[in-house]
Formats: structure tokens, sequence, C-alpha cells
């Protein structure tokens, strides 16, 4: 499979574009003004302790406090020993290193641990656990246990920490398992000495790299033919990162300096705009539409304008098994986490069920983010869950509606007229002026004076005061004021 990374650079912000056949896949976007945290380490205070949670609320220099569980403080997990709850282990006030695992998501703080870890190209360095682990993605049983072996010939005996083999060392030599752990144990010993010599938290002790660097080391791998950089300063930076930290990529390294921008050229721009919207079209005529709730993601499968096959059976099981490949690709695009439930159209048959969850477990296969499907329940929705470590796309580039407030809908004008009305009679009960003036938006006035008019005579009448409109083009249609002369 060919993939090309698209490296897009602004003062602002950065932004990668996985490509793959020609089809873009994945979207990541920093920005400086609110660039990603996770796998940065700071020297932290703890602020609150909650025993009730078996937590405590870490204050690190952001917005809100973070939030670290006992599950996830390295210290209670060695030796075998019956863990300590957490109020034994933390108080108010205490300093404390810790490293965080998820960025902030809404309302909720960062998730944080106090278990380093550092990635390397190849190996992830665990300085306070002598462990060593292999990817779960490496599932050849002989080709792990090799792994293991290769990896602690070269782990000195008298040095502390482990290592992860991350999935694509898998055909890496000695000499590069090497020099990834040259690289990872001098970086520990920087962020020690850094955290030793911090003033009083919050502090931050170690910043992890940037996008672009991160697709160097992360993303890139054997499928890679082309890593195109529009920017001249950026392309010489990432080449020089590239030769000494991930020299299997160099070569791919292409400057752009078309006239014409790079994203435009791909066409990624127009794929970010479909990526906001609530519908996706399918080739066939049918078509999902995709739901980011607080609690979860919904996919809905509909058979749209699709007649393409000779039965009503056939119709919707080649629409499902379209839909695989569109959803597997729109959770990547839109970066969607966290619990998935998808609501493809009803199949009569179990042979049809089967094939189309074997075609989407497939379809996910591509994906390098942890997840797992459950199958079809009992009101046949399938069940699935996506690691979410980022804000989605729409929550990165969007914001709630300020007319509507996030709810996708906004009152009729009939409704708030009836609403004007109501606070119309409450206020004339509850002050003696001479004239209510009514400041709404244009479609609102409109219904005062065509439909309703004779609502608002029955009212003035009622109340013995008049009752003036006034148009506020300004208005959203939810949007009123009564104004007392």
């Amino acid at each position: 499979m060919s993939i090309e990374f698209l490296l897009n650079f602004t003062p602002q912000e950065t932004r990668v574009a996985v490509v793959e056949q020609g089809v873009v896949q994945e979207l990541h976007v920093e920005r400086v003004a609110s660039r990603g945290i996770v796998g940065n380490i700071y020297l932290g205070r703890v602020a609150r302790v909650l025993p009730g949670m078996q937590s405590a609320f870490i204050e690190i220099g952001l917005e809100r406090t973070a939030f670290l569980h006992v599950a996830d403080i390295w210290r209670e997990r060695q030796n075998g020993e019956a863990a300590r709850p957490i109020e034994k282990i933390l108080v108010e006030g205490q300093s404390i290193l810790v490293q965080v695992q998820k960025d902030p998501l809404g309302t909720k703080g960062a998730r944080l641990s106090t278990q380093m870890s550092l990635a390397g190209r190849l190996l992830v360095y665990l300085p306070q656990d002598k462990h060593i682990g292999i990817s779960q993605r490496i599932g050849d049983e002989l080709e792990r246990e090799q792994l293991r072996e290769r990896l602690a010939r070269l782990m000195p005996d008298d040095e502390p920490g482990g290592f992860i083999v991350r999935t694509m060392a898998e055909n890496a030599t000695d000499e590069e398992f090497a020099a990834d752990i040259v690289y990872l144990r001098k970086l520990w010993g920087e962020i020690s000495n850094a955290a030793a010599a911090a003033q009083a938290p919050p502090r931050l002790v170690h910043e992890d790299l940037n996008l672009a660097q991160r697709a160097l080391r992360d993303l890139a791998n054997d499928d890679t033919t082309r890593i195109r950089i529009d920017s001249r300063e950026n392309f010489a930076r990432l080449s020089a990162f590239a030769a000494e930290y991930t020299p299997k990529v160099l070569p791919f390294l292409e400057h752009y300096a078309g006239d014409r921008p790079l994203f435009e050229l791909y066409n990624i721009e127009s794929e970010i705009q479909k990526a906001l919207a609530r519908r996706v079209d399918l080739k066939s005529g049918g078509y999902l539409i995709i739901d980011q709730t607080e609690a979860m993601t919904t996919v809905d499968v509909n058979t749209g304008g699709f007649v393409g096959a000779r039965n009503f059976d056939d119709t919707i099981f080649k629409t499902n098994l379209e839909a695989t490949h569109a959803i597997a690709r729109q959770l990547r695009l839109r970066n969607l986490g966290g619990i998935i439930i998808v609501d493809f159209i009803d199949m009569e048959t179990a042979e049809h069920r089967d094939m189309v969850l074997e075609e989407y477990r497939k379809a996910l296969a591509r994906d390098h983010t942890k997840m797992s499907v459950n199958g079809f329940t009992a009101l046949g929705l399938v069940e699935m869950t996506r690691k979410r470590t980022r804000e989605s796309l729409a929550h990165l580039l969007c914001e709630p509606c300020p007319t509507c407030e996030g709810r996708g809908e906004i009152k009729t004008a009939r409704t708030v007229a009836y609403d004007i009305l109501r606070e119309v009679l409450r206020e004339a009960r509850q002050f003696n002026a001479r004239e209510f003036r009514v400041l709404a938006g244009p479609e609102v006035i409109n219904l005062f004076l065509d439909e309703e008019s004779q609502s608002l005579a029955g009212l003035s009448d009622f109340i013995g005061k008049k009752i003036s409109l006034h148009a506020e083009a300004s208005y959203t249609q939810e949007q009123f004021d009564i104004v007392l002369l």
C-alpha cells in the first residue's frame, strides 16, 4: 500500500495529512495556541485528594487541574505488595512528578500517570520498570520471543529501566536498537536533572516532540513512499531531526515548492469540510449520518437512493458492505474516540451480518489506534470502542453554535412569539409601565404583524397597555428583549 504524508506549515498551526492510495485517511492538526500536552512531564502539586474516588487533582499549570487515579501511581504496583489507598500516598501540597496520558477533553482535565514512558523510534523506555514488553500488534509468538532476547542482550544488567518494542521495530537491526537505547537513556537523564533543579511546582520539566516530528517518528512506516513538506525552513529542521533519530525516513523527505497550496493540490481542504458534516454520501447512493455527543458517537447507515441490486436484501447487504470502509475511514479522519455505536441497516440473514462484521474488522485493521469491536447486539447494533487520546477534528476546528447552543436546532418563530407574550404578561403584573416595547428578530416581528396580530392585540387589551414592536436585524431568532417605557 502506498502512503504519502503531506505536511503543511503556517506560523499559527501545523497540519499533517496521511494519504493512502490517493485518498486522505487521517488529518492531524496542532496549533501554537493550543498544542497538545500528551507525553509532557511536569513537576506538579497535589491540589486535592479524593478518597471516595481514589484519585487526586494535580496542579500542573493549566487552566484546569489534572486527574490522577490511584491505579496510575507506579509505586503501588511494584513488588506484588497490596495497593495502599491514595490518601496514604498523597497529601495536599505535595510535589509530584507526573506525565500526561490524555489531553484535556471538553470539561475534563488532563489524565496523569506517575509511571514515566519515553517513546523513541523503535522502543518505549520505562525508566522505573525493569521489564521488556512487545507490542501487541506483533502477533507471531516466535518473533516476539526473538525480539525479547535480542533486546535483553543489549540492556546492561546494572542499569535501571525497561523497554517496550514498538510495532515498527519488527525488522530493526541491533545497531538501531542500541542507538535508540542510548538516546532514550540520555533523554531520561536530562529530564531527571531538570526535575531536580526545578523550582516550586507547577513546572514543565519535559515537552514532547511537536506534531511534525511525531509524524516522522510514529506514523511513517515501511509503506511510506513520500513525505512532502511545504516549508523550506521546516524541511531543513525535519531533515536534521530525521538524520539523527529516524534515518530510514530521510530519503522520503521532499520539499514542495509549487505555487498551488499543497493541501489544495491533493484536495485535502474539501475533505476537511466534508469531515465536519453530519452526512457522508456513499458512491452507491447510500449515506451515513454521524452524530458526536459527550457520551458516545453514533453512526446510522441508510440506503438513500441506492437501488442497484437485484432485490431489497442485496441492496441492504451491499450498502452495509460499502459503509464498513466509509465508517472506518471517517473514524480515522475525524479522530472519533470513546464508545461508538454503528446502526447498520437491518439484515435478515446471519450470513450477511457475519460478512459485514468481518469486512468491518478488516477495514478497521488499517487504523493504528487501539480499538475493540464487540459485534452485533440483540438490537442489531455494532458496539465498539476506539481509544481517545486527543480532541476530535470537529472539537478542534469548531465550537458550539451560539444561536442553538449546540443543540443543532432552534425554536420556531411561533414558539419565540409565545414566549414573548408570556414574558410581557409577567412583567405587566410586576411593573406599572406606560408601554411595552418588544425587540426581536425580523422573523418573530413579522409573525406578530401577520398571523399572531390578534394574539398581540388581545394581550394589549387585557393588560391595558400599548405593546409596540421593533425588529432588530442583529438578533437571532431566539433572542428578544422587553423594554419598559
